[in-house]
């Protein structure tokens, strides 16, 4: 990777979701905009908030996919991400920055 770049796999694509009182909610529903969250699988060295393996949150609208290897990724720059969770931060923290 290079600069600020980030290559990234998503969560689970859109399909059926439900919704907090078990209503399944199908894949073509319309919905206002909705942010994503996302695996680092690889960060470029100018990368200074996210390490591999954290969870980010990223507009699914702002995106570029790479398929390699069959596998689909997405392409983000650092500045394109809403939070970061990472498992290195102290006890009693919530784990985002935002």
């Amino acid at each position: 990777m290079l600069h600020d770049r980030l290559l990234v796999k998503a969560d689970g694509e859109g399909g059926e979701r439900r919704s907090g009182g078990g209503i399944v909610i199908p894949a073509t529903a319309a919905m206002g905009k909705r942010l994503a969250w996302a695996e680092v699988v690889s960060v470029g060295q100018h990368v200074r908030q996210v390490q591999l393996g954290d969870r980010v949150l990223y507009d699914p609208e702002d995106k570029a996919e790479v398929e390699l290897q069959s596998h689909t990724y997405i392409l983000l720059r650092e500045r394109d991400l809403h939070a970061v969770a990472a498992q290195r931060v102290d006890d009693g923290s919530t784990g985002l920055y935002l």
